[in-house]
């Protein structure tokens, strides 16, 4: 564990393995649809031009913490944000995610998608440092954003959204090498998008990864572990969360790069730490329980509080990000049970 200059921020204690005194809380897409605000702000500006405006993003990135006062103010932005900013063709379609002009399906796909550089990082940099500027002297923490490798890798081969990645998962045995190119593009283009909100004043990252549940252990070890390692290793010094959605079977690959590990809803806190041992833990509110009365809201969020004692240290989260139709009174509910300590 390193040194934390700032103890004022409850999340960076908790990242540096202590229990600041009142448990953090944020949410994974906190700032969204769920929000009036984020909708009056956002308008019918195309998902991925709101990423690279500075100051709508920085101003997307802030309206949670100004409205549920949460510790952590998520960076607002696309696991694609990086991609269009390398030239890659893609859009994100309403109501379908992500879709590609020219999916990667082959070794010279893939020797051509090697030629897309990210140029210039200013409009990251730009919304960051708003961002930034605006919580200064705040105990609330900015923390990066960026997909992993795997995720992004499936995406572009897809060519869009998919249920079982299959086109990845056989691409990556029929063509290793060309696989190993991809990724390891992936990885840095992902770790140049976390250092340049790094440099804004991001202190802290997440890496997400929405896919690598759908890989077997041996697999993940072998084709993804590799190349989320590398882009989380270009971030060394700065506070690095590790997370993947259904990935239970693979906590112990994905804390080895990681400071702090992320946990979905599928498995207990209590068992994480477990099989974790000495790892900062974030988690794990099942997000269907924001459409549950008040009194079984905070019966689910003390059963999380206590579970998540069994880490070093504990920072509470959803365990995938806020449901477009949440209430936001359910969340501001929570937030306020979790910063009490107690939900009754």
């Amino acid at each position: 564990m390193w040194h934390v200059a700032d103890t004022t921020k409850p999340i960076l204690e908790a990242l540096a393995g202590r229990r600041p005194e009142r448990t953090p809380v944020w949410f994974m897409r906190q700032a969204g649809r769920s929000l009036p605000e984020y909708r009056e702000a956002r308008g019918d500006t195309a998902m991925l031009e709101a990423c690279l405006t500075p100051e709508l993003a920085a101003e997307l990135t802030l309206q949670p913490v100004r409205r549920y006062g949460v510790d952590a103010a998520i960076f607002y932005s696309d696991i694609m944000t990086p991609l269009k900013l390398a030239g890659v063709g893609v859009e994100i379609a309403r109501g379908r995610g992500p879709v590609f002009d020219s999916p990667v399906r082959t070794a010279s796909d893939v020797r051509d998608l090697l030629a897309h550089k990210v140029e210039d990082w200013s409009l990251i940099e730009q919304a960051a440092s708003i961002v930034a500027r605006e919580l200064e002297g705040s105990s609330t923490t900015l923390l990066g954003f960026a997909g992993a490798p795997f995720t992004l890798a499936s995406y572009i081969i897809q060519g869009g959204p998919s249920k079982d990645h299959l086109a990845a998962r056989s691409f990556m045995r029929a063509e290793p090498e060309a696989w190993a190119e991809l990724a390891s593009w992936c990885a840095d283009i992902s770790a140049g998008f976390l250092a340049a909100q790094v440099r804004g004043g991001a202190q802290g990252v997440q890496l997400f990864d929405s896919w690598a549940g759908s890989l077997a252990p041996a697999v993940y070890e072998d084709h993804a572990l590799p190349y989320s390692a590398r882009a989380l290793q270009a971030l060394a010094g700065t506070p690095r969360i590790h997370f993947a959605v259904g990935a239970a079977h693979l906590l112990e690959l994905m804390a080895r790069p990681a400071d702090a590990l992320g946990i979905d809803w599928r498995i207990g806190l209590s068992e994480a730490a477990a099989r974790v041992p000495g790892k900062p833990l974030q988690g794990n509110l099942d997000p269907a329980v924001l459409f549950l009365e008040d009194d079984a809201v905070a019966a689910e969020v003390r059963a999380v509080l206590d579970a998540g004692a069994a880490a070093p240290a504990h920072i509470f989260n959803l365990g995938h990000g806020v449901p477009p139709n949440a209430d936001p009174a359910k969340l501001q509910h929570v937030v306020d049970l979790v910063h009490e300590g107690k939900a009754e």
